[in-house]
């Protein structure tokens, strides 16, 4: 897998993910939503690890510079 996210993106997923963990700890969210929500999370943590979107692969975008 060629990396596809530059730091800034990185930065505003994982920067997601954790307040929306903090809304469904918080129980601002709650009930299906909450579960939606976290599954949304753990995507946006994965994929900002790894450095690596598919959806972005599939539209030819590049956050990262390229070498």
């Amino acid at each position: 897998m060629k990396q596809n996210l530059g730091n800034t993106d990185r930065l505003i997923r994982i920067s997601a993910a954790v307040v929306i963990a903090v809304l469904v700890y918080a129980e601002v969210v709650t009930g299906p939503w909450a579960m939606v929500l976290l599954a949304v999370a753990a995507v946006l943590v994965i994929t900002g690890f790894i450095r690596f979107c598919p959806l972005y692969r599939l539209f030819g975008i590049y956050t990262c510079k390229k070498p």
